[in-house]
C-alpha cells in the first residue's frame, strides 16, 4: 500500500524543494555564527588567564592555555569557511531551480556534489548534511557518494609543526610585555619549554594556578563551545 501511496504522491515542486533546503542552510549559518561569538566570548576569559599566569611567571600554564586558544582559532576558521560552502550550496541550489524551470525536473550539480561531500567531513554540520544528500540524491541533484575522510587525516602532522610557532605568538601577543619583565636566561627558558606529556602537564598547570577550580572551568567551557 505505501508502495502505491508513493507512486500516486506528487513530486515536490522544485521551487518548494529550494525554499525549504534554504531555509534549512540559513538556519545551519545562523547556528554557525553563534558558535564562533560563544568561542570568541571564552577567548577572552582564556586571555586574561594567561596575563594572570605570566604575571606569577607560570609560563607552563599560560603556554598550556595559549595552546586552547590556538585550537579554539582553528576551529573558528574552519566554521567561518563551513558557512561559505553552506552559502555556496544556497547559491548553486538556486542555479539548478533556475534551469529546472527551463528543462523541467532538477538536473545534477557537480558544484553541490563536491560541497555536500565535505561538508559532510565537518562535525559541526555532518549530520544536517547526511540529510541533505539523501534528500539531493533521491530528487537527482547528486549522486550517491561514499564519505572519505582520509584527506584531513593525512594533514595532521603539518598542522602539529605549525602548533608550536602558533602558541608562542599567542604567548607574544597577549603576554608579551609581562613576559618581556622575566629575567632574560628565564623567560627563554620558560617560554621554549618542550611540551610535556598530558597528565604531567595538567599537573604543572594545577601547581602553578592560584585558583585551579576558575581555570578548569575556563579551559572546560572553552573546549564544550568548539565541540
Amino acid at each position: 500500500m505505501e508502495k502505491v501511496m508513493n507512486m500516486i504522491k506528487p513530486k515536490p515542486n522544485p521551487q518548494q524543494l529550494l525554499r525549504d533546503w534554504q531555509r534549512r542552510l540559513r538556519q545551519e549559518c545562523r547556528n554557525i555564527e553563534r558558535q564562533i561569538r560563544d568561542i570568541q566570548r571564552e577567548e577572552k576569559n582564556v586571555q586574561k588567564a594567561i596575563k594572570d599566569a605570566a604575571k606569577r611567571n607560570d609560563m607552563v600554564s599560560a603556554k598550556s592555555l595559549a595552546m586552547e586558544i590556538v585550537r579554539s582559532r582553528r576551529t573558528v576558521n574552519r566554521l567561518y569557511e563551513n558557512k561559505a560552502q553552506l552559502n555556496s550550496i544556497s547559491m548553486h541550489l538556486g542555479e539548478s531551480v533556475a534551469i529546472a524551470r527551463t528543462v523541467g525536473h532538477l538536473s545534477k550539480s557537480a558544484e553541490v556534489m563536491k560541497l555536500v561531500n565535505n561538508l559532510m567531513k565537518a562535525p559541526e554540520v555532518a549530520v544536517t548534511m547526511q540529510e541533505f544528500s539523501k534528500e539531493m540524491t533521491k530528487v537527482g541533484v547528486i549522486e550517491e557518494f561514499v564519505n572519505d575522510a582520509l584527506d584531513n587525516a593525512l594533514d595532521s602532522e603539518d598542522i602539529e609543526e605549525e602548533t608550536e610557532e602558533e602558541v608562542d605568538k599567542v604567548l607574544t601577543a597577549i603576554a608579551g610585555e609581562t613576559a618581556a619583565q622575566l629575567p632574560e636566561a628565564v623567560r627563554k627558558e620558560k617560554m621554549k619549554q618542550p611540551a610535556q606529556p598530558a597528565a604531567q602537564e595538567e599537573e604543572a598547570i594545577a601547581e602553578g594556578v592560584d585558583d585551579e577550580e576558575e581555570l578548569e572551568e575556563i579551559r572546560a567551557r572553552l573546549a564544550k563551545v568548539r565541540s
